[in-house]
């Protein structure tokens, strides 16, 4: 396994063990107050602690060299990770809203006292950390697995923030509010998953990960290079691909072409960060007429 991969694997397991702590203090408050909302806010928590095993599974595999059943790597087990979490928390948000209409009849009146407050603003200090970290994070190792899963926390402020809310209409006599406050968590959770799905199946679907107009300006710098053309580029971050047919003088040599194609390839990857692959093919350049 590379340092990289080490390092996001590292950062998984303390998130881990972080998202645990703060899921089963809500779920077990929530459940001992029959607070619905902190209880869904509590689950929410808990599936982040199961997506961040999924991740850590899924380092590993992505970090395996190519072989003969995978030649281009397998990174994108990374990527497909993403998605498998993704689908988590719809499924828990669909839960959570199951939930909440079966509240709307039920007599069960939740209690709120200072501990509950305690709790929730406690549990939201840890998720602001968490978010922070892990967005850096993915940003300097470039892992989209980071990044889906802080994307993911960050939605858990604005959940426990609508908890509170809630926590505070229950002491004010509404406790109405508990089940609309976990209808509109769901929401959110949905929402987040989705938003995975989507960035994430970019990645799977090949979409293209740079400009071309960037890659041909890059090409046009190495002397010998007449024109740039076909730039086609594809993979996740941290692993992207690039292929393109460059243009020299038709009188130059198989070696002298060649070796162009090589100070292309090496340059793109020396500028452009996340690049590990260049394929170069070379075409005669024609003077248009």
């Amino acid at each position: 396994m590379d340092e990289r991969s080490k390092k996001i694997q590292k950062i998984l397991v303390i998130i881990l063990v972080l998202n645990l702590i703060v899921a089963f203090a809500k779920i077990i408050y929530g459940t001992f107050t029959d607070t619905l909302s902190m209880k869904s806010d509590g689950y929410h928590s808990l599936f982040d602690g199961i997506s961040n095993i999924v991740g850590i599974v899924a380092i590993f595999v992505a970090a395996k060299p190519p072989d003969r059943t995978h030649p281009y790597g397998h990174q994108k087990f990374e990527t497909l990770a993403s998605i498998v979490i993704a689908v988590l928390i719809i499924f828990v948000g669909f839960e959570i809203i199951h939930n909440s209409i079966s509240r709307f009849t039920s007599d069960i009146q939740p209690t709120v006292t200072g501990l509950s407050f305690i709790v929730m603003i406690s549990t939201m200090a840890v998720n602001l950390m968490v978010t922070e970290y892990e967005r850096r994070k993915g940003e300097s190792l470039n892992s989209e697995i980071l990044l889906a899963d802080s994307i993911h926390t960050r939605s858990d402020i604005f959940v426990s923030l609508s908890v509170l809310v809630a926590l505070v209409a229950i002491e004010a006599g509404y406790p109405i509010i508990d089940p609309l406050i976990s209808l509109i968590i769901a929401a959110v959770i949905v929402r987040a998953g989705i938003k995975i799905i989507m960035t994430s199946s970019n990645t799977l679907c090949d979409a293209a990960q740079l400009e071309e107009e960037v890659i041909c300006s890059l090409a046009y710098e190495i002397d010998g290079v007449r024109d740039c053309h076909k730039i086609r580029t594809r993979g996740c971050k941290g692993d992207i691909h690039i292929d393109l047919h460059i243009m020299v003088l038709p009188e130059m040599t198989v070696s002298e072409a060649h070796a162009i194609s090589h100070r292309v390839m090496d340059y793109l990857k020396e500028e452009l960060e996340g690049v590990t692959e260049v394929l170069v093919h070379i075409d005669p350049f024609k003077e248009k007429k």
